[in-house]
């Protein structure tokens, strides 16, 4: 981590590079993963202070607020999280700033006695251009919601997005004002349930699970971490610093911004099963990136009302 730290600056300006992270290579051993647009990148190290370097074709990275199509197929004969859902609805499930599509409500989170919604700042916020006490919906309006009439809350605080290839980003974060009139604290049915209170920190292959509007339930392992990427959205490129990369590709798609990710425990891990690891908020087909909880629970001062 320490090498890729000095090196990153210098790995970013390489014409193509789009991201530098930890992880391991074939043999086992620790490396720098470096990223790139397209194959071909020149200019790029094989190793670097005696740390390997493998290079993946990853292609950009972008936040993930735009579903393909309005609504889904159920994954289930009943369950559908791009629906609207009774009152305290689920979390998982599809939400947003009126003037964006549709993005997912991460968890209930709290501070003292109030009660919150944690999603993104691109979902809940519009890219740093929605005013507090703007409503937030479920669904979002690509699934036909409709303000007021939708409402769960009213956006309270968010972490403002600097958009500049040299920003130090850490979160992609905000949460509205609700309760637990309107806002539940577990999945739907086929989801995994009820987050734990506790967090547990990032660690390479570490298997985990989220439950997004567009692809519900989903498994992965974690590719690498204090990742420094590239990631695109509407308004320009912003740089995110110690950041969480995960794989397969199919963890994640368009709509799922906003997703609570939580450890997947299986065997002697089982005490860690639905522990929340980090909060989803973009990628493409091949990885998804996430925020570490602790820095999004920080930046608020909440926690996650689970169990």
């Amino acid at each position: 981590m320490e090498v890729k730290k000095q090196h990153e600056d210098a790995l970013l300006k390489v014409n193509g590079v789009v991201g530098a992270a930890v992880g391991f290579n074939e043999l086992n051993r620790p490396s720098i993963v470096v990223f790139t647009e397209n194959r071909g990148v020149h200019g790029l190290p094989a190793i670097i202070e005696d740390v390997p370097v493998i290079v993946k074709v990853s292609g950009k990275f972008i936040a993930l607020p735009k579903p393909n199509k309005p609504g889904k197929p159920p994954t289930q004969p009943t369950v559908d999280p791009a629906s609207r859902f009774p009152r305290p609805v689920p979390i998982g499930v599809s939400t947003g700033h009126p003037s964006i599509t549709a993005g997912t409500i991460g968890a209930r989170v709290i501070k003292g006695s109030q009660v919150f919604a944690l999603s993104n700042n691109h979902v809940y916020a519009d890219e740093n251009s929605a005013i507090l006490g703007d409503n937030v919906l479920q669904p979002g309006t690509f699934d036909g919601g409709t303000a007021p009439t939708d409402a769960i809350g009213t956006l309270y605080n968010f972490v403002q997005i600097e958009f500049s290839a040299s920003a130090n980003n850490t979160v992609d974060a905000a949460i509205a004002l609700s309760s637990v009139d309107m806002l539940d604290k577990t999945t739907p049915g086929d989801g995994y349930g009820i987050p734990k209170n506790n967090t547990l920190p990032a660690t390479i292959k570490m298997k985990v699970k989220k439950y997004g509007r567009t692809t519900g339930l989903t498994s992965g392992q974690i590719y690498a971490v204090d990742a420094t990427v590239n990631v695109g959205y509407d308004n320009g490129t912003a740089r995110f610093v110690n950041q969480i990369v995960i794989t397969p590709g199919t963890f994640s798609a368009g709509g799922d911004s906003g997703s609570l990710i939580v450890a997947d425990g299986k065997g002697k891990s089982a005490a860690d099963d639905n522990k929340p690891v980090g909060l989803l908020f973009a990628g493409n087909s091949l990885y998804t990136i996430a925020n570490p909880i602790d820095a999004v629970l920080s930046a608020f001062g909440v926690t996650i009302d689970g169990e």
